[in-house]
């Protein structure tokens, strides 16, 4: 007989930051694939942020990495976000993980798997249509400068880590 698993240890992070940080994997898990390379970016770039030294980063890659590969559903993550700055966050990174396949030359339209998890996104954070439209238009005028999307969520995430808190 097995044991049964349990979860990993949380990482060194603040847990409204781990919060953040597993919509955006919920996000990127929609259509049902995490690349390897994706995972490996986001842990270099994370690990940056978030690492206290040099000697904390590679423990700490390794401990987002579980929790990045874990695919948890977006209504046990999204409830736990209140504050109207980290909402409008958790939006914006949603949408950049389904705008970024329709910049890609191979992929002209958001997945419909990607299109249902983001429309679930909105309807959970329950913002108001007015802040969801400004908040796509801010993203695709920003998408024609990022250079990805693992890019685009680590500065949305450095942003909130550096500033410890979130307002306006």
């Amino acid at each position: 007989m097995s044991m049964p698993l349990s979860p990993p240890p949380p990482p060194a992070i603040a847990p409204r930051q781990m919060t953040l940080l597993r919509i955006a994997a919920a996000m990127a898990w929609a259509d049902g694939n995490l690349a390897e390379e994706e995972v490996e970016v986001m842990l270099k770039k994370l690990s940056a942020v978030f690492a206290k030294n040099d000697a904390h980063r590679s423990t700490l890659q390794k401990d987002l990495r579980e929790y990045l590969v874990q695919n948890i559903p977006l209504e046990e993550l999204v409830p736990q976000v209140t504050d109207p700055a980290e909402q409008e966050l958790v939006l914006r990174l949603g949408y950049e993980v389904i705008a970024s396949s329709s910049l890609s030359p191979n992929e002209s339209m958001v997945n419909e798997d990607e299109s249902k998890a983001y429309s679930k996104l909105v309807a959970l954070l329950g913002l108001p249509a007015t802040e969801v439209k400004r908040i796509e238009a801010e993203v695709r005028d920003q998408s024609k400068s990022e250079e990805d999307i693992v890019g685009a969520i680590v500065t949305a995430l450095s942003s909130f880590a550096r500033g410890g808190e979130t307002s306006k």
